[in-house]
């Protein structure tokens, strides 16, 4: 009988997010994968979590996903973090919970901290339909992903670095226009955690001169966002 993989998420930025099952689990498993030892090493040492912890990240993940796969089909249950929020988005995940499905092996992600959702919430834009982009492509293909993007009829989600945030405003500008509607968050549940919310060509003069620290979370209003709109008045009478 194979073992199981958890997907284990943990808290983007405040400790105190983590919840207590997922400490629970990462306790009583036999292996933990994380996505940078040394950082996640902080956090099991916070909730005296003493499982073995072992690399899987992408630039190894290739190599390292068949002998974990051995592992679980040996019975070994095993869990899965990242270095903040859950694994599989824009963090390692995917190509492990892929081949599990394919050998057969139970997959149960704990619900936990992301930090596209706050920053969704928080942006004022629209939530019941929405694209997460994750990081955009550093050159290949970037421009076209933007024009995409420009024309969504949905809210769009962009993780961003704070070195590269006010050149992708340009670059959203350029294909979208200045009056879009956005929003930049930023240190999502940390203590300077901040949104700023505006125009594309807006956001762009305030992060000019007040350059931003920490992860970066872009919420992009769809392409009818920045229409005017016209409100009539139904008890009009002619």
């Amino acid at each position: 009988m194979s073992g199981k993989l958890y997907i284990v998420p943990t808290p983007v930025g405040n400790m105190a997010d983590m919840t207590p099952r997922a400490v629970e689990v990462l306790k009583s498993c036999g292996q933990i994968y994380a996505e940078d030892t040394r950082t996640s090493g902080v956090l099991l040492r916070h909730f005296d979590i003493e499982t073995p912890c072992a690399s899987h990240h992408k630039f190894n993940e290739h190599a390292t996903v068949r002998p974990i796969i051995d592992r679980l089909l040996a019975g070994e249950t095993v869990a899965l973090i990242s270095d903040a929020g859950t694994p599989g988005i824009s963090d390692p995940g995917f190509l492990l919970t892929r081949e599990c499905r394919r050998e057969g092996i139970d997959v149960e992600t704990l619900p936990g901290p992301t930090a596209f959702v706050p920053a969704l919430v928080n942006s004022g834009l629209p939530t019941d339909r929405f694209t997460f982009e994750g990081f955009l492509p550093p050159k290949k293909g970037r421009r076209t992903r933007l024009e995409r993007i420009a024309a969504n009829d949905c809210t769009s989600i962009i993780y961003e670095s704070p070195l590269r945030l006010v050149k992708t405003l340009g670059e959203l500008i350029e294909v979208c226009g200045a009056d879009r509607p956005a929003s930049v968050s930023r240190e999502i549940s940390k203590m300077y955690d901040t949104t700023h919310r505006g125009t594309l060509g807006q956001l762009e003069m305030y992060f000019k001169e007040n350059i931003p620290r920490g992860e970066i979370v872009i919420i992009l209003g769809a392409i009818d966002d920045s229409a005017p709109k016209v409100h009539k008045n139904k008890y009009k009478q002619d």
